[in-house]
């Protein structure tokens, strides 16, 4: 009898099945680490503006574009990211990632005048921006569907890392002089060769492997996850994902029986970012200024930014497995909206006692990690086809850099024309209109194989 997807089913929620949790763990935390690039490139520069401000002469408008430059090469990179993962592999992608993260940290920290500079950042955003897309796609393919979520999310964890160990070098490095923000930027080259070297630890994905022929390693890395049956049984299916039809192409993305599934990444990566996460902490120390405090003060507050983000990545990875990605996306639009509103309503009113600025930001922030950070990149992991996987994804990740780039491009400029309250409230509109786009159009991906999720989620025969 042929094999069925029913028949795979039900052989990977066997209790009898061994997976190796260790070898899981190890490779997942590695290939995660990428995502300390990406934030800490999202946070550092944010100890660094009043710094190239004056050092470059810059306007409000010039001073949204050095900070956001960087953003065109995540837009880029995601992209390129696709066909290099395709052709070379997803490992050697973020060999390369790494690579060229710590090369264009160090270019920053010696640029002499603003074109260099916008120049390195945008070509140090093709190395964040193709980490992005890679990362969640490796740990996708690799690790067992009942792990998924939890694996994923460690990228968000790694993200939240970068961040608070960037806010730490910032508060660091603010008092050495004119030049802290040179050795600001120069330090990302620290973890970028860290990440370069743990990268020989990890082995290259079974589906990537499968798809380029390789069965026999393919065959041997499932088995080292869960054993030979599981191997069989994954390798089959896998297999028949592939052999059903042909290789994608870029106007495959826009064929109909695509279209629902594709929309639906869009959005997911676009709402991530309108909702105002990067925004806010790219000019975090800017917005706690704003309420009177002084600079070091700020820079302290941004630290507990940093902390509070890594605590509920954690909440996030501990329940997104067990309550599902849609509830936590539902519980956090919620939380970040009333967030928002508060603190809207503080700087409406110039009230700015007992700390309420900082605790409503704190508690944002806390909503954001513990539903749309982590499970924004769960879910575009999880819901695109074999086919189509990389391109896809990329696509949905350069969308997500646009957003990013109009959210943090546009911040200073609202703020200064409408005020920190009406641009903090716009931001928590999106919320509410991101809360119903969830309830009623996102599916759930809970414990289920990417290829189940495929027939689920593609429009058959069209």
């Amino acid at each position: 009898m042929p094999y069925t997807l029913t028949d795979h089913s039900v052989a990977i929620s066997n209790p009898l099945l061994n997976f190796n949790k260790k070898y899981i763990l190890l490779i997942s935390t590695i290939s995660a680490l990428g995502g300390v690039l990406f934030g800490f490139d999202t946070a550092i520069i944010s100890g660094t503006i009043p710094f190239i401000k004056s050092y470059f002469q810059l306007s409000e408008v010039m001073l949204g574009c050095a900070v956001s430059s960087i953003l065109i090469g995540c837009g880029g990179g995601a992209m390129l990211a696709a066909k290099l993962a395709d052709a070379l592999g997803r490992k050697m992608a973020l060999f390369t990632c790494a690579f060229l993260f710590a090369a264009t940290g160090i270019g920053v920290a010696l640029a002499q005048s603003l074109f260099i500079f916008i120049l390195f950042r945008i070509a140090g955003g093709i190395a964040v921006g193709a980490a992005a897309m890679v990362v969640p796609m490796y740990i996708a393919e690799t690790v067992p569907a009942s792990f998924r979520g939890r694996m994923v999310a460690l990228y968000q964890l790694a993200i939240v890392m970068g961040i608070l160990l960037a806010y730490v070098v910032n508060n660091t490095l603010s008092d050495i002089g004119e030049n802290g923000w040179r050795w600001m930027f120069a330090s990302q080259a620290i973890p970028a060769v860290l990440f370069f070297i743990a990268l020989f630890l990890v082995p290259e994905t079974p589906r990537w492997l499968i798809q380029k022929n390789q069965h026999d390693k393919a065959f041997h890395l499932l088995s080292k996850t869960g054993g030979k049956g599981y191997a069989e049984a994954e390798l089959l299916t896998i297999s028949h994902s592939f052999s059903s039809q042909s290789a994608g192409k870029l106007k495959d993305l826009f064929l109909p029986r695509y279209s629902k599934v594709l929309i639906t990444g869009i959005l997911i990566a676009t709402f991530q970012q309108i909702t105002g996460i990067n925004a806010i902490l790219y000019y975090a120390p800017e917005i706690f200024k704003n309420t009177g405090v002084s600079a070091a003060i700020a820079s302290m507050q941004t630290i507990a930014i940093g902390v509070t983000m890594l605590v509920f990545t954690l909440v996030a990875i501990w329940l997104v497995d067990k309550a599902g990605r849609k509830k936590l996306l539902l519980a956090g639009c919620v939380i970040m909206a009333i967030s928002l509103m508060t603190v809207a309503a503080c700087f409406h009113f110039n009230f700015y006692q007992y700390y309420l600025v900082l605790i409503f930001l704190l508690v944002y922030i806390a909503g954001f990690s513990a539903s749309l950070g982590a499970v924004t990149w769960v879910i575009l992991s999880e819901i695109f086809p074999n086919r189509i996987r990389g391109l896809a994804l990329s696509l949905a990740t350069l969308v997500l850099w646009l957003a990013d780039f109009a959210a943090s491009f546009s911040f200073p400029v609202l703020n200064k024309q409408f005020g920190t309250s009406a641009t903090l409230f716009l931001f928590a509109v999106f919320c509410l209109i991101y809360f119903f786009y969830i309830k009623f159009r996102v599916p759930e991906t809970k414990g289920k194989t990417l290829e189940e999720l495929e027939i689920q989620l593609i429009e058959p025969g069209v």
